[in-house]
């Protein structure tokens, strides 16, 4: 279901086990400040302000001024991938004359049916947002950000703002198919099929570099940014050998997200083991044969399916891979191997990097256990010593050992902390090493445990893709301590955008990771951040446990 409160989204992804005959609803909720939600879809488009037509390669468009920014939205970057286009890499869009008003946002891709969605597989599309006296040709950075949703639905932070008037950037957002549309596996859809949401990623950095100099941005000088299924696009997009030259720098929010019995999510992090060709289009061939499509011309039987169909029918909350592969694969092209791989051996692309994590991930301890059915977080002893038991199996008596009960206030807190510990900030503190030894990277954790754009009850504390939607929040609505980590942030990451280097004028120190200098920033408000030794991280999160015994 879909919750709308003033300009803010509160999306719930959910589904229903039919085996099990009850119903597994509410697997993540996400707040995400928002100046356009989907109930405003149908409202009449706005009309262009005088003096933003901008002729872009394909066309002319127009947008919206105000305060300071101009803003366009729903500039499409490729063809409509439907009916022959579905499961094809983005195709280029037909050229048009007349002038587009790009002020009305573009539709979100299919996900799983949640009401009021209001969705289109006519969603590859791009918002800008730049500094209303940008001028052609002036070269400011680019920052790109790829949305998070965990691969299945649109957690739309476009919003670009702030960092706009921060930095003086041009804000770019892309919209990317998802699921099964965006990552389906078949052999009938010929080889090296899936990762389309990935090539979409990459075919509006192409129009960003054949583009992005009308609207005054620098196309040799872009930062791909997203938190969850965004910051795992970016350690893809590091690793891809088809993404090479596109962009130049990348913030990898919340990326590491997936936990070792993985029952939500595509296995489809920064950490993660990705599927193979081979294994992705064994899924796919189930996946055809559940929705009568087995024999024949499979393709085109599955190309005939509704779309909102094939999205249902796919791999979600519980059995991810239900209904074909939902997230990045190694389909041998546009990834060839998983990002852990690249990072461990260097097959990367030579950009800098920001990486970060909240210090109590878990996917922000967000998710909330509904009576009677599926159990994902510990509220009573029992539930803790089931879930440990259910994700370490032989371990988990050694796991309650080093987390035992009566160090931690509540059953859902010890919990959190291992969880967040052994899927989140262990697996970042060993990936940070092996990327240092390739590209130049700078390492925060997160530790903001009163962040306000999650408005999500219960001891969260510093919570999934924390510092991407502080970036994002209204500056007016923060208190003191947290307006001081927000410039911090806005300072940091556009100082990155410009030079590649966060460390900003006011700002904390922040030096570069590497062997001689292995310090994490702690994002802390009120400007409290300081520089941590790595090894003090480690010892502090039990990574010398976690990186012996997990595997992901």
């Amino acid at each position: 279901m879909a919750e709308l409160s003033g300009n803010r989204r509160r999306w719930r992804l959910g589904t229903s086990i039919a085996a099990a005959g009850i119903a597994a609803v509410t697997a993540l909720a996400l707040v995400v400040p928002a100046l356009w939600t989907r109930a405003q879809h149908g409202a009449a488009a706005p009309s262009c302000t005088s003096g933003t037509t901008v002729n872009t390669a394909d066309g002319p468009v127009c947008g919206t001024s105000a305060d300071g920014v101009t803003s366009y939205q729903g500039i499409p970057y490729a063809a409509p991938p439907v009916g022959a286009l579905r499961w094809r890499p983005p195709q280029p869009h037909q050229p048009w004359s007349k002038t587009l008003p790009a002020t009305q946002p573009a539709k979100s891709c299919p996900e799983p049916s949640v009401a009021g969605a209001d969705t289109s597989e006519d969603c590859l599309y791009l918002k800008i947002e730049k500094p209303a006296d940008a001028k052609p040709g002036e070269k400011l950075p680019v920052m790109y950000e790829f949305h998070g949703g965990g691969f299945l639905g649109e957690n739309r932070t476009d919003q670009g703002e702030n960092l706009v008037r921060t930095g003086r950037v041009v804000y770019v957002y892309v919209g990317y198919r998802l699921g099964v549309l965006g990552f389906l596996a078949h052999a009938a859809l010929g080889e090296h099929s899936g990762d389309y949401g990935l090539q979409d990623q990459q075919a509006g950095l192409r129009w960003v570099q054949r583009n992005i100099t009308h609207f005054g941005g620098d196309p040799q000088n872009v930062t791909v940014f997203g938190e969850s299924a965004g910051g795992a696009s970016v350690c893809d997009q590091v690793a891809s050998p088809t993404a090479k030259g596109l962009f130049q720098k990348g913030i990898s929010v919340s990326g590491f997200y997936n936990y070792q019995n993985n029952t939500i999510w595509s296995k489809a992090d920064c950490k993660s083991t990705y599927y193979t060709e081979s294994q992705a289009q064994r899924t796919g061939a189930q996946f055809a044969a559940k929705l009568g499509c087995g024999h024949g011309d499979v393709a085109a039987c599955l190309r005939k399916v509704p779309a909102q169909t094939l999205v249902d029918k796919g791999g979600q909350f519980v059995d991810p891979t239900a209904g074909g592969t939902i997230g990045p694969i190694v389909n041998g092209t546009t990834l060839t191997m998983p990002p852990a791989k690249a990072f461990a051996t260097g097959h990367v692309n030579h950009v800098s990097l920001i990486t970060d994590v909240g210090r109590d991930e878990f996917n922000g301890g967000i998710y909330e256990n509904q009576p009677g059915l599926h159990t994902v977080v510990a509220d009573t002893p029992a539930q803790y010593r089931q879930l440990t038991t259910e994700q370490f199996g032989r371990l988990a008596p050694a796991v309650r050992r080093l987390y035992p009960l009566s160090r931690y206030s509540s059953p859902f807190i010890a919990y959190r902390a291992i969880m967040a510990d052994s899927a989140s900030v262990c697996p970042l503190l060993d990936a940070n090493d092996e990327l240092a030894r390739h590209i130049p990277l700078y390492a925060d954790l997160d530790e903001d445990a009163d962040n306000p754009a999650h408005e999500i009850t219960g001891p969260v504390g510093a919570v999934h893709s924390g510092t991407n939607l502080l970036v994002h929040y209204p500056p007016g609505k923060l208190d003191a301590n947290q307006a001081a980590l927000q410039d911090q942030l806005l300072a940091e990451w556009t100082s990155f955008a410009r030079t590649g280097n966060p460390a900003a004028a006011h700002s904390p120190a922040w030096r570069r990771y590497d062997r001689q200098h292995q310090q994490v920033l702690s994002l802390r408000p009120a400007g409290a951040s300081v520089l941590i030794p790595a090894q003090q991280l480690r010892d502090q999160h039990h990574c010398a446990f976690w990186s012996r015994t997990t595997h992901y």
